[in-house]
């Protein structure tokens, strides 16, 4: 479900087109039985780590963004299961850390490793 969020408009002198960073977003349903703790925090942020972009997520309808690289930031924000979560990240490398964050979750934090 990854959708492209549109940029603030800045306006530039003399008809100078801003330099964009890519932008990129989308939702997932966490489905880990007992919610975001400390085993699924831990995967998350080490692979947001992996991505240079800045990666944000919140529960949906939550008023603050947290940083996705920070497991206590994770942690702390007690999501249980069946929400949605809401991941939002700028740079370089934005769809590629928004696509593989959501299919971590998606899939049950199962990776590759295991």
């Amino acid at each position: 479900m990854e959708r492209k969020l549109a940029s603030p408009s800045k306006s530039q002198p003399n008809g100078v087109a801003p330099a964009t960073e890519d932008r990129a977003g989308a939702s997932v349903k966490l489905v880990h039985s007992v919610g975001m703790h400390a085993r699924p925090a831990v995967k998350l942020t080490k692979l947001a780590k992996r991505f240079r972009s800045r990666i944000a997520l919140r529960v949906e309808g939550a008023a603050d963004w947290i940083d996705a690289k920070s497991v206590a930031k994770v942690m702390a924000m007690r999501a249980p299961c069946d929400c949605i979560l809401e991941f939002v990240a700028t740079g370089a490398d934005a769809r590629a850390a928004v696509g593989a964050l959501t299919a971590l979750v998606a899939n049950d934090f199962l990776d590759l490793d295991e």
